[in-house]
């Protein structure tokens, strides 16, 4: 999982629409596949390449050891592939014929490929298919069919400098659970030389706010554009007011590349952000105490985001047999909490929930996340609005949030509905 979910942000309403246009009239490739007319998986002598995007040496270290342990055991040779740009890597990959037989694929990309016929659906045959969160499972799931298998997860979560904390005075019952309480916080916490809270001008950070309102950008089923509803608006109105009074600041006004920057630099005192926080923290700013508490309860409850990937399979792969079998050793209690180990990410399995807490009591408040968090939206589309979206949020305290969530419904219903 990368720091920051940034996407690349379009250039105002005329390339989204035709980024819009591009993605309803899918990418090019062709819908036919080379799956057998049974429905059975592929099956052959033919090695795996596993296409990855790393957030670190940590990561790709795990994963090559991870699949050097499988091919020990299976007898079927798998390699690891760095993508430097994933999106690009598997286009090219399935316009060729050629993909990769598996790939680390995020939400939002799930249904533009699934639609054109990249992707094997194979969720329903992996025998640890019960052990997933619901949650994850529908954020890899359409048209009621479960695509692939969640490899890990993240959520949001208030992350406090607590040497900041304690000389401004605060203590451990100071600790927010609701707005008003974060509201009192960050105000003690604001100095000349920093904010009280940051995060990133993204919906993927602000987002978390209009879920603790009740807002969603998406209805649950899919069905229908909701960014206009009064919850959002509540949401926003929230942090527009906050960095209004400078209490709330964005990293990139602070000066930094991310929440978790900013935060490390001593440029705020707490940040939202996701559990691989910690591993920044740890590399970049080691001297840095920290404590780790869930988002605070807003008007509608607690709320929170997760972010996640899955293990996807190409349609196209030869030996698509050989790659379930590699993916229920990747997504196994056992290596799930190796790679957590490793590089920080939470087990997308709840059989390994327990002991995950064991290994991290300080970073409980990321997995408790997962009974209140909403996914990105994945409706094939959605994407592109959020990039606009994002691009707008930059100037959300100059801007009446109004404005912008009328531009996201209109963009939304384009590729929705209202």
């Amino acid at each position: 999982m990368k720091p920051t979910a940034r996407a690349a942000l379009a250039a105002g309403g005329t390339a989204l629409a035709a980024a819009l246009a591009l993605t309803g009239c899918g990418q090019g490739f062709d819908d036919t596949t080379d799956e057998d007319a049974s429905g059975e998986l592929s099956s052959s002598d033919d090695p795996l390449t596993i296409l990855y995007g790393a957030s670190g040496e940590a990561e790709t270290q795990a994963l090559e050891a991870a699949l050097a342990a499988w091919s020990e055991e299976s007898g079927v040779e798998a390699t690891a592939v760095a993508a430097t740009n994933m999106d690009q890597e598997l286009s090219q990959g399935f316009a060729s014929g050629s993909p990769a037989d598996l790939f680390y694929l995020a939400p939002e990309a799930l249904a533009g490929y699934a639609a054109n016929g990249s992707l094997r659906p194979y969720g329903d045959e992996l025998s640890n298919k019960d052990d997933f969160y619901p949650s994850l499972v529908q954020n890899f799931t359409v048209d009621d069919e479960f695509y692939c298998a969640p490899k890990d997860f993240s959520t949001l979560a208030l992350v406090i400098n607590t040497e900041m904390w304690a000389e401004a005075g605060l203590t451990d019952a100071d600790l927010p659970t609701t707005w008003e309480q974060l509201d009192a916080a960050a105000e003690a916490l604001t100095t000349d030389d920093r904010a009280g809270l940051t995060f990133g001008a993204e919906y993927q950070r602000v987002g978390a706010f209009m879920a603790q309102a009740g807002g969603r950008l998406v209805s649950e089923d899919g069905a229908t554009a909701v960014a206009d509803s009064p919850e959002n608006l509540e949401g926003l109105s929230y942090v527009k007011s906050h960095l209004e009074d400078g209490t709330f600041a964005y990293a990139a006004d602070l000066g930094a590349g991310w929440g978790g920057e900013a935060f490390g630099k001593g440029l705020a005192a707490m940040t939202v952000e996701g559990n691989w926080v910690t591993g920044a923290l740890s590399a970049d700013f080691p001297d840095v105490q920290y404590q780790v508490v869930p988002l605070p309860a807003g008007p509608a409850g607690p709320g929170t985001l997760q972010f996640t990937n899955c293990w996807g399979m190409a349609a196209d792969s030869p030996n698509q047999q050989a790659a379930l079998d590699l993916v229920e050793y990747l997504t196994s209690t056992e290596q799930q909490l190796a790679f957590s180990a490793a590089f920080g990410p939470m087990p997308s399995i709840e059989s390994a929930a327990d002991q995950w807490r064991t290994d991290n009591p300080d970073l409980a408040a990321f997995l408790d996340g997962s009974d209140h968090a909403t996914g990105v939206p994945v409706n094939e589309g959605v994407s592109e609005v959020v990039a606009d979206m994002n691009s707008q949020l930059e100037s959300l305290a100059g801007t009446e949030p109004e404005e912008i969530l009328a531009t996201v419904q209109s963009n939304l219903e384009a590729v929705v509905g209202g």
